[in-house]
């Protein structure tokens, strides 16, 4: 992914008001990130736990999208699994995110979701930047590019929603 200004970031989001976009928390180290690693950029709100927000590049434009979320605290033997990058984690590692729709729907309160990393690590994970609490990801068949692009297909399938 390409390194974001605050501005794109803040002009990206297709699911809440400008005023809502520009009030938002964006990550302080947008300098530190690794840019070469990621497919989409993820944060949490510091000052919101249950707020989440996630931008990535779809059909050659930035897409924004603010999502809601409870972390679920489960028994330390029970894991989720991501289902963007299939990452399992124990304990509130994943959580159902939702986004209001846009357009009438949104406004009418209708929301889709989909179970992520909560801390939306998801391209660091895929490549071994990060590893998950519970300890390595399990091994696949599948190359790195091909993780990336089921990847990336799941998160426009979930983009696409939010859209419809």
């Amino acid at each position: 992914m390409r390194s974001l200004t605050e501005q794109d970031i803040r002009n990206s989001f297709i699911n809440c008001s400008k005023g809502e976009a520009k009030r938002l928390a964006i990550p302080r180290d947008l300098a530190e990130r690794p840019w070469d690693d990621l497919d989409f950029l993820g944060w949490r709100d510091p000052g919101a736990p249950d707020r989440s927000y996630l931008v990535a590049e779809r059909e050659g434009r930035l897409v924004g999208v603010a999502m809601r979320f409870q972390a679920v605290q489960r028994g330390f033997l029970h894991r989720s699994m991501c289902s963007l990058c299939l990452t399992t984690h124990p304990r509130g590692g994943v959580a159902l995110m939702t986004a209001r729709k846009t357009g009438a729907a949104g406004r009418e309160g209708n929301s889709v979701g989909a179970y992520m990393c909560t801390d939306l690590a998801c391209s660091l994970y895929l490549r071994g930047k990060k590893v998950p609490e519970s300890g390595p990801r399990f091994e696949e068949s599948l190359s790195l590019e091909e993780q990336i692009d089921r990847t990336m297909g799941h998160l426009t399938a979930f983009l696409d929603k939010v859209y419809a």
